[in-house]
């Protein structure tokens, strides 16, 4: 079997790169990606050192892990000790991730292409058929896409679930539970009472009124016709108003709960000076939380900790 050194070095170049790439985009490294080029340039120097000297230090697994350390300090500098680990374990995770997509696409290629010693070769004739090049070559990218948009979802939905609490509503003695995302952006008080307002969607509201009254209230809030609002929850609702995201002056019909109860870090708190607002409409199109939770309800958790 022939081994074209040129293509392959070539083709493990761009996974290199392709890598780096990807370890700086979840890194958040301020470095500039011209230099994960030149990291690229040393991490494929693996392939000539391991076909010319197969026996040498860098053909083991301790001179392959010492020859890391070397792509992620030329790629990514050292700053702290701190900052090069963690850039050096997302290095080898991603690696390890895309190294799995590159078995799938081994296998889709009917064994057309090989791991070798750390280094990506495509055979029949050394040099790899212009087939088993297109998918690797397409392929590979293909896979690099889908596991940064997979880890992009996943670190948007942990930091999302990291932010959102548990909540409890009390309403005409009746309660009910649901998820509350803690939302810096909700500045929104009672301009008279200073209570904060917190935002609930339909979905979750729903639960304490019938079909006929969810209707009257969204009337209520379109058209501001306060008579029409249900008579046993009168002395409960008010209009208050707020800014949208566009500066435009508007109104918004909340109502006075019993009292809502957060869990925070195992620590509950019961708050009876807050208001809810009404969403007609869904907050999360995924359905995990209901509410927007005013950040100043948490000022109060920790004053009441305290």
């Amino acid at each position: 079997m022939t081994i074209y050194l040129d293509a392959v070095w070539m083709l493990n170049f761009f996974l290199d790169w392709m890598i780096l790439m990807l370890t700086h985009s979840f890194a958040k490294a301020s470095n500039h990606r011209a230099r994960l080029m030149f990291g690229a340039i040393v991490a494929s120097l693996l392939v000539p050192l391991t076909i010319f000297y197969p026996t040498s230090l860098w053909a083991t697994p301790i001179g392959k892990a010492l020859f890391s350390l070397i792509i992620v300090y030329t790629a990514f500098g050292f700053k702290n000790i701190r900052l090069y680990t963690r850039q050096l374990l997302l290095f080898y995770f991603i690696s390890f991730a895309l190294g799995g997509g590159l078995f799938g696409i081994y296998y889709l290629l009917n064994e057309q292409i090989h791991v070798s010693n750390g280094m990506v070769v495509t055979y029949q004739t050394g040099f790899g058929d212009s087939v088993s090049w297109l998918f690797v070559l397409v392929g590979f990218p293909i896979i690099w896409w889908f596991t940064k948009q997979r880890m992009d979802n996943l670190v948007v939905q942990q930091m999302k679930y990291d932010e959102m609490v548990p909540i409890t509503i009390c309403m005409h003695n009746q309660i009910n539970n649901s998820r509350a995302l803690i939302d810096s952006g909700n500045q929104l008080v009672d301009p008279i009472t200073k209570h904060p307002v917190v935002i609930c969607d339909s979905t979750f509201m729903k639960k304490w009124f019938s079909n006929e009254e969810w209707l009257m209230l969204k009337d209520v809030q379109e058209n501001m016709t306060l008579e029409q609002l249900p008579e046993k929850w009168m002395d409960k609702f008010r209009i208050i108003p707020y800014q949208g995201v566009g500066g435009t002056g508007n109104f918004l019909l909340v109502l006075k709960p019993d009292w809502i109860q957060l869990t925070v870090q195992e620590q509950e708190l019961t708050i009876t000076r807050a208001l809810i607002g009404l969403q007609f409409g869904e907050l999360s199109p995924d359905g995990s939380y209901h509410c927007l939770m005013h950040p100043h309800l948490l000022k109060s958790l920790a004053v009441h900790s305290a």
